[in-house]
This record gives structure tokens, C-alpha cells and sequence, in this order.
């Protein structure tokens, strides 16, 4: 199900969402592409964060880039090298024989080149829709919505979409939100998920759609 595309105001959502994110830290993978680094970066950034505090993705990005910073160095290392720069990242042993896989595909493939089509992305091992669409928002500019945890829970939470999973919930933004916030609006609701609608207990308090959220399965709140 999703809510009629005229019951939302979205320009003052966003100029909501955005007066919240201007007083936290930005996430890491927002900040390497801030900081103008490379597609390859971005990714690889990107795939370092999944289930991975923003703390140790910006160490062990850092670590990796300091010693590879594009795929031919990359190719160059070893796997368990790869393990120990990027240590204690989520899933690191895994993530680090992906790393160097797609260090290899990039250059057989696509000139060493990070694509910029969904679909080639999402042939790269280790890399999902959530990391594609990241990947052509932050890389390229290319209208994409990617949908994390946050993303699925707080439009779901709000009462703007009505969905189980988050490709479903992909797709229902799709249709509801106009493209031009597509790349923006995974920061912000990523950045507003973890200071105020958090999982667990949100600071409803402190939110500036508290009269207007129907708080779908919040229990507690502070």
C-alpha cells in the first residue's frame, strides 16, 4: 500500500529531515563522497559499512585506502591482508575476498571502472540493491533511492508506505517521492533514524513530525 502522492508535503519533509541532520556527525560513506573520493571508494566504502559501526568503516576504509586506493592495488594484495586492514569491520573475511573479486571483475570487465548501471553493480559479488543505489547516488548523481534499515522503517513508522521488506519499500518510495530527493534522502533518514527515530524507544519528544506520525508499532517512546 502507499499513501497518495498528494498527502505528503515533501519539500517540508526534506527541509525537516535536513535541519535534523545539520547538527550530527555525517555518516562515513556521505563523507567519502564529500570528500570527493572515487567511485571505487565509494563502493568500497559502501561495503565495508553493512552491518558495521560508522566508527570502524571510516578506520578500515581508511587503512585499505592508505594502502590500496584503486583496483590494480587493490589486486595486488593479498586476501588476509585485505582481512587485517579492514579488521574488525562486520563480516570482514568475507567482505575482503569480495573486495578483491571486485577489484578483479572491475578490471577484466569494465576497465577498471566502477559501472554505472544497477544491473552490472548488482553483479559484483557482495554488492545488493541497498549498495548499488548508493553507489550511483554518491559516485554519480544518479538519481537511485537506496533503502537501509532506516529507510524501511521510519516512511513504514510514519505511515507514509505500508510494507514488509525493503525492496517493497523501494519500490513504494518510488512512487510516492519525487526523484529529486532520491539520492539525498537515504542520508537523512539515516541520520534521523540514528539520534531520534531510533529502533527502539524514538525520541517522539523531540521530533518535528510528532503530530503528524502514526507511530506504527512504536511501544515506548521518550
Amino acid at each position: 500500500m502507499v499513501i497518495g502522492e498528494n498527502a505528503l508535503n515533501w519539500k517540508d519533509i526534506v527541509n525537516s529531515l535536513r535541519n535534523a541532520a545539520a547538527k550530527v556527525d555525517t555518516p562515513t560513506v556521505f563523507d567519502y563522497s564529500y570528500r570527493k573520493s572515487t567511485p571505487f571508494q565509494i563502493l568500497i566504502s559502501t561495503i565495508i559499512s553493512l552491518r558495521t559501526k560508522d566508527s570502524v568503516t571510516f578506520a578500515s576504509s581508511e587503512r585499505l585506502f592508505s594502502k590500496a586506493p584503486n583496483p590494480h592495488s587493490v589486486l595486488k594484495l593479498d586476501t588476509d591482508e585485505i582481512e587485517q586492514l579492514i579488521y574488525p569491520a562486520g563480516f570482514y573475511r568475507k567482505k575482503a575476498q569480495n573486495i578483491k573479486q571486485i577489484a578483479k571483475i572491475l578490471l577484466d570487465k569494465h576497465e577498471g571502472l566502477v559501472p554505472k548501471t544497477l544491473e552490472d553493480l548488482l553483479a559484483l559479488p557482495g554488492v545488493g540493491r541497498k549498495t548499488a543505489n548508493l553507489t550511483l547516488g554518491l559516485s554519480y548523481g544518479i538519481p537511485a533511492l537506496c533503502v537501509d534499515t532506516h529507510v524501511h522503517r521510519i516512511p513504514n513508522r510514519m505511515g507514509w508506505i505500508k510494507t514488509k521488506t525493503p525492496e517493497k519499500t523501494e519500490f513504494a518510495l518510488v512512487k510516492i517521492l519525487p526523484k529529486k530527493y532520491w539520492i539525498e534522502i537515504n542520508e537523512l533518514l539515516v541520520v534521523f533514524g540514528q539520534t531520534i527515530c531510533t529502533p527502539v524507544s524514538p525520541k517522539c519528544s523531540k521530533c518535528p513530525f510528532e503530530n503528524d506520525c502514526l507511530r506504527v508499532g512504536v511501544e515506548k517512546s521518550r
